[in-house]
């Protein structure tokens, strides 16, 4: 139990890999068989490119070298061990699943040229686990001017963000918590689970603050819920003016929605301020860093909460599968994400009918709702693209005699929540 309670800890480390990087020009989108809307009326549909009777050619560029090695290797090596599982059992009809990478080293520039070889060159049928927050910033239009499937991405960026993708945006199928998803849902919690009426909201002026706040502001809206908001640099290490305008505007509750470079200074200033309304944030704060950082100074003043988006206790079979064919990475969390993208993958294509093209694909994902090996599922339908949409919940607590997160309230969906 001990373990698994780090080890769900530890995922909130994968959001976290970096700032937004920016989107440069797109390529020219080069005629590949499957494009979505490319089939003359009575043409013989063919399969995509990366299909033959046999095989499924899908790749990814991540980080395998360099300072984020240690998140990327091990991320792959977690998509290769799905497959290498689902090519066993005898693979997809009868094919089975090929997996290429480029090391892009973390790198934006690096990440838009392996994007092109393995789109034009290598002829990929699609992409599998696209990695890291300046790649996928770089990358994301280029993706969707080629049409080709995008399955996961390892971060939580807001531009992965849609309720009603269209078109080759229908392309972008994000697993991991979208940050104004996750907005929306804390929101939900707020309201649910402490009857919070006026929501006081803290967010810093980066991406991932901005992106959760959006969030926030949406689902407070439809709800009705008042918000007083103050906004916060990123890094920060003086947020006393923004603290004191939340506890004058007398809130039921705070919204943390900064990560983890920021975070505990706005906790250590609410305690300071003896501001005792309780707190919730980010599922990227969920972590032993931040629980050492403040429980001394938040104790007896207010309680911290944090959002998360597996289940290890409750799919402990999947769990011991995971262990099984990733021996060297039974423990590490970032294998366990690639896992899931291959699992997100492969249930795709188990979904398709007729020809395996880019449109029958994306028609297959969003056809009904994807289980998470690990809790939960994930609906794309209607166009669909919010990430994971049902989130657990623990708080910062003394676990075993050290300062940890203890969980507090299963998996449950915004409508769950709030009773719809």
């Amino acid at each position: 139990m001990k373990k698994i309670v780090a080890m769900l800890a530890s995922l909130a480390l994968v959001a976290s890999l970096a700032a937004c990087g920016t989107k440069d020009d797109a390529p020219e989108t080069p005629e590949t068989p499957g494009t979505p809307g490319t089939e003359e009326p009575g043409e013989t549909e063919e399969p995509a490119q990366g299909v033959t009777d046999t095989t499924i050619k899908v790749g990814n560029s991540a980080a395998t070298s360099g300072a984020f090695a240690p998140v990327g290797v091990p991320f792959n090596a977690g998509i290769e061990a799905y497959f290498a599982m689902i090519n066993d059992q005898g693979g997809i009809d009868g094919r089975t699943i090929e997996f290429t990478h480029i090391d892009d080293e973390f790198d934006p520039v690096k990440g838009k040229a392996a994007l092109s070889t393995l789109v034009e060159d290598e002829k990929i049928f699609a992409l599998v686990g696209h990695f890291g927050t300046p790649v996928v910033g770089a990358t994301i239009e280029d993706i969707k001017n080629y049409g080709i499937p995008a399955v996961y991405f390892a971060t939580g960026i807001g531009q992965l963000y849609n309720d009603k993708a269209e078109g080759n945006e229908r392309t972008i199928f994000p697993v991991q918590p979208i940050y104004q998803t996750e907005g929306q849902i804390m929101v939900a919690r707020a309201v649910s689970d402490f009857d919070a009426q006026k929501i006081g909201v803290i967010y810093t002026n980066d991406d991932a603050g901005k992106d959760l706040f959006s969030g926030i502001e949406e689902k407070a809206k439809e709800l009705g819920i008042e918000v007083h908001a103050e906004q916060v640099a990123a890094g920060a290490t003086d947020v006393s003016s923004a603290v004191t305008s939340i506890r004058n505007a007398d809130v039921d509750f705070i919204i943390g929605a900064a990560i983890q470079a920021t975070i505990p200074t706005i906790l250590k200033e609410l305690a300071a301020q003896n501001v005792n309304k309780d707190v919730i944030t980010t599922y990227v704060n969920v972590s032993p860093v931040i629980s050492e950082a403040v429980v001394n100074e938040i104790d007896g003043k207010f309680d911290v909460y944090g959002l998360g988006w597996v289940d290890l206790v409750e799919n402990a079979d999947s769990l011991a599968a995971f262990a099984e064919w990733a021996p060297d990475y039974a423990t590490n969390v970032y294998a366990m994400t690639g896992w899931i993208a291959g699992h997100f993958f492969v249930e795709g294509l188990r979904n398709v009918e007729g020809t395996l093209t880019w449109a029958n694909f994306m028609d297959a994902m969003e056809s009904a709702p994807i289980k998470n090996p690990f809790g939960g599922e994930i609906n794309f339908g209607d166009g669909l693209r919010a990430g994971t949409q049902e989130m657990n919940m623990s708080k910062i607590a003394m676990v075993d005699g050290l300062p940890g997160w203890e969980p507090v309230d299963g998996l449950q969906s915004m409508d769950s929540l709030l009773g719809n």
